[in-house]
């Protein structure tokens, strides 16, 4: 039963994401609705982890088993296919390696930018208690 409201919580959120897009006249998918919201509702704890871990868990387990009505629709498609095969292959390894590329700088600004925050509240944790140490030496 609790697997079954779990995979309901995640239907529903993408149902309201397919709303969202019928009625929003922006080209955004409705997948990626469905993930804003998903994530609004985690963040703001209307929904829990452990509300949709779960189910969450299992549909990552059957990812692959998705892909295959997807991979059968191509035999359909392969003689249009197959002379730009080259051209798209080439396409999908370089914007692969830029997505890596920019993730892995993009990971690595917000590590330094996090290791500067707790840098910076470290320092200020030690002026507010060098400021109360005096305080305390003055009233003593």
């Amino acid at each position: 039963m609790r697997f079954i409201r779990q995979f309901l919580i995640i239907l529903l959120v993408s149902f309201f994401g397919e709303v969202l897009k019928a009625i929003l006249p922006l080209p955004i998918p409705a997948s990626i609705y469905g993930l804003v919201i998903m994530l609004a509702l985690l963040v703001s704890k209307k929904v829990k982890l452990h509300q949709v871990e779960s189910g969450s868990m299992f549909l990552i387990d059957i990812m692959p088993l998705m892909f295959i009505p997807a991979s059968a629709g191509l035999i359909d498609v392969w003689p249009s296919l197959k002379p730009v095969l080259i051209p798209l292959l080439i396409m999908t390894l370089v914007s692969t390696i830029l997505v890596m590329a920019v993730s892995a700088k993009v990971t690595e600004f917000v590590i330094k930018f996090d290791k500067k925050v707790q840098k910076e509240e470290k320092q200020r944790k030690e002026e507010i208690r060098e400021e109360m140490q005096e305080e305390a030496k003055k009233n003593d």
